[in-house]
């Protein structure tokens, strides 16, 4: 089970949350604090994924960001990065070549594009005309 997905640029500055069991506030800081450190202290050079509390983290940076997956131990390591490929491909689609900019300026769509690819927790969709059909047919109904 996916327990949260986070972007993060490489500053540590959190551009996206997105969790699927609650925690609350003061758990979520600690723990995107810790997770967050650990990761922009890796280099390309090492293992995207490691243990963290009762959560196995997978990671994956693009450019200045870094997309993170806390999952439970019985998801697989490289289909939770083969995952974070597709939702930064569909990203990257979508914004028509994607930058921070516009996950912060269009956190909806990002959010709604998020949702499409993953439900309470699991992996629902993963082609990426079925996740954009909701979303472009959200862009044509508005004014």
């Amino acid at each position: 089970m996916i327990h949260f997905f986070l972007v993060v640029n490489k500053f540590g500055t959190t551009r996206l949350t997105q969790y699927y069991n609650h925690l609350t506030m003061q758990e979520r800081v600690a723990l995107e604090g810790e997770i967050i450190r650990q990761c922009l202290s890796l280099n390309d050079n090492q293992c995207p994924f490691f243990d963290y509390s009762n959560y196995r983290i997978i990671f994956k940076r693009f450019a200045s960001l870094y997309f993170i997956v806390g999952t439970s131990d019985e998801e697989i390591e490289l289909e939770m990065i083969e995952l974070i490929q597709l939702f930064v491909e569909t990203l990257d689609y979508y914004f028509e070549s994607v930058c921070e900019f516009d996950i912060m300026a269009n956190l909806d769509r990002v959010h709604f594009i998020l949702n499409e690819m993953i439900a309470n927790g699991h992996v629902v969709s993963t082609g990426r005309k079925e996740i954009l059909e909701p979303v472009d047919f959200l862009d044509r109904a508005s004014p």
